[in-house]
């Protein structure tokens, strides 16, 4: 069974599915559902779609560069049929499946762990920016120990300034 890609969002197209255009120049576009066909006749630009594996690719939200997915890569060559090389193929299918969604899992959460950092990075010098506008849990008597810290500080300054003249 040949499973073709559809030419705009790059999905899997089985056999009876999707439109086949064909162009002047006899090239062929398949694709997948009447919505990317749409797109096509709109001349839109898949790299622009926000929603297409080229665009998820090309921004960094989808694993593309990975060995795993050299074995999903169309091969034109026929082979001749040997019942211990398909056995040995469809053992390997399963382990290659585990083995990718391991990665994309890995990929997945690396990239959560990034925006959190930054989201965490943004949110201190958001808060540190408008100090001012926090109320304190001492309803007022804030300003009192702040200056009170402020006095101790002080003090601890000149006794450490005083220890390193000596």
């Amino acid at each position: 069974m040949r499973l073709e890609k559809c030419w705009f969002c790059s999905s899997t197209i089985y056999p009876g599915h999707g439109i086949c255009f064909v162009r002047n120049d006899s090239k062929l576009f398949k694709f997948c559902r009447t919505k990317c066909h749409k797109n096509f006749k709109m001349k839109r630009n898949p790299r622009k779609v926000k929603w297409t594996k080229v665009y998820r690719a090309l921004q960094g939200k989808d694993l593309c560069n990975d060995t795993v997915f050299q074995f999903e890569r169309r091969r034109n060559r026929p082979l001749k049929y040997n019942r211990e090389i398909i056995n040995s193929t469809l053992s390997a299918l399963g382990k290659l499946d585990a083995i990718r969604s391991r990665r994309t899992n890995r990929f997945f959460e690396n990239r959560v762990n990034k925006a959190k950092d930054v989201k965490f990075v943004h949110d201190k010098q958001l808060i540190e920016q408008n100090i001012g506008l926090v109320r304190s849990s001492h309803n007022g008597r804030m300003k009192d120990t702040k200056d009170s810290n402020k006095i101790k500080l002080d003090a601890s300054m000149t006794l450490f300034h005083s220890k390193q003249e000596e």
